[in-house]
């Protein structure tokens, strides 16, 4: 569930390659919080900007994307 280790009482980091509605990053913090975790932000490659910043906020967790998917196609 986490690298290094015990994470009770300790900030975790999310990192996760691409996050469209943030489901799996919900269900994987709803595991590490009830271990004792303290989440508050995820950062990934690609945001595809389909509701993962709002639904990640509506469980404090802020989303730093590297790239947006409007950014990519913008480009492309």
């Amino acid at each position: 569930l986490a690298e290094g280790g015990e994470v009770a009482g300790k900030k975790v980091l999310v990192v996760e390659d691409v996050v469209t509605s943030g489901g799996q990053i919900l269900l994987s913090a709803a595991e590490l919080r009830a271990l004792g975790a303290e989440i508050t932000d995820v950062v990934c490659v690609i945001d595809r900007e389909s509701g993962g910043v709002e639904n990640l906020a509506k469980e404090g967790m802020r989303l730093h994307a590297l790239f947006k998917m409007s950014e990519l196609m913008e480009f492309a």
